[in-house]
């Protein structure tokens, strides 16, 4: 597992990410977002469950790169230390990692199982189903940059992260996180062209030819702009 402030060091030493640290990171920008998915996040639709104030998921995944060491906003679990998290792209996403922020203390999470392109999950399920990876998180001040399997997650249109629980041994009812973001690489949805199709389909049995005509009459789709999607 490899922390973000890692990958810079000046003169054989490294930056001091604790907080209140008074060091400047704009050097720190430009390689630490190589790669870095935010654009593609479809921010109004993350949802979160057991979340102590409404949003606060989705405010701490909208945090940018320079915001991260911000204490606020933060996402705290509310009933117990679970958390769960569904959070939709706007383009297809080869996911290679996850940033991660919480701390030393014992409402940092410990176990996180990610689930590819679901949208039916509550806890219950997420409980029981098996993720298509589990990954174990330290307690940490810094961004953490936990890699993921490549080829597992190739194709995400939506990721939910499940955090089973903290470092609290279930001595802690409170999760707390700071910061989540997601490095990768995307490639644009051409959803509309096909939508259309079937849409425009009044006979069911044309249904069966939309796979065959969908990729010669997308870019006519749309106007100027349609090849774009295809």
């Amino acid at each position: 597992m490899s922390h973000c402030h890692n990958e810079h060091q000046h003169h054989g030493q490294g930056h001091d990410h604790s907080e209140g640290a008074a060091h400047d990171h704009t050097d720190d920008v430009t390689p630490a977002l190589q790669n870095h998915i935010y654009e593609q996040i479809d921010f109004s639709a993350i949802n979160t469950l057991n979340e102590s104030e409404p949003r606060s998921g989705s405010r701490i995944v909208q945090k940018t790169w320079t915001e991260r060491l911000d204490a606020d906003p933060e996402l705290s679990s509310d009933a117990d230390e679970q958390l769960l998290m569904h959070i939709p792209f706007t383009a297809q996403i080869r996911l290679h990692s996850i940033l991660i922020r919480t701390s030393t203390t014992s409402s940092a999470p410990q176990t996180l199982k990610l689930f590819l392109n679901r949208d039916d999950l509550d806890f219950s399920t997420a409980s029981s189903l098996q993720a298509t990876q589990v990954l174990e998180l330290a307690q940490s001040n810094d961004v953490q940059e936990v890699p993921v399997k490549r080829a597992l997650f190739n194709t995400a249109r939506s990721l939910d992260l499940f955090f089973e629980d903290n470092w609290g041994q279930g001595e802690e009812d409170v999760t707390r996180i700071s910061y989540i973001g997601f490095k990768g690489e995307w490639m644009k949805l051409s959803r509309e062209p096909v939508n259309f199709l079937y849409e425009a389909a009044a006979n069911p049995a044309d249904h069966k030819m939309v796979s065959g005509v969908g990729a010669r009459l997308g870019s006519g789709i749309g106007g100027a702009g349609g090849r774009d999607g295809v």
